[in-house]
């Protein structure tokens, strides 16, 4: 399975890629980028990954991912330093298909997120993850 990473700081990135790799995914790591959309045309991912050290950055990303009808579905977690502030805005958009997991996180953590999203489970907000 293919994931792309979106994060603002490398260091993180470059562990969170690592650990993912050890749990079988393929990653695809990038810097924050407002042209989301272009990235997941051309990284194909399975889903996403998003942990951005403002929420209002993966907001952003996420509003322009799913404002993409060929993206509208796509698996999405969100790492977020302020989850009830995450939360609140995930629910005031009906946000499916998308876990999020407050900091700090672990990379399994996220692995079994990805795992929960990827195997078609029910999509919810959940910060227990």
């Amino acid at each position: 399975m293919r994931i792309l990473l979106i994060d603002d700081t490398p260091e993180i990135a470059e562990l969170l890629s690592y650990a993912l790799r050890d749990h079988g995914y393929e990653v695809a790591a990038v810097g924050f980028d407002p042209a989301i959309c272009d990235l997941v045309g051309e990284h194909r991912p399975d889903a996403l990954v998003f942990d951005c050290t403002s929420y209002d950055m993966a907001e952003m990303l996420f509003d322009a991912v799913r404002n993409s009808p060929q993206h509208a579905v796509l698996p999405i977690v969100i790492v977020s330093y302020t989850p009830e502030k995450a939360d609140a805005s995930l629910r005031r958009r009906n946000a499916g298909h998308v876990l999020l997991i407050p900091k700090p996180f672990t990379g399994s953590q996220i692995a079994r997120a990805l795992a929960q999203l990827l195997n078609h489970s029910p999509a919810t907000t959940d910060q227990s993850a």
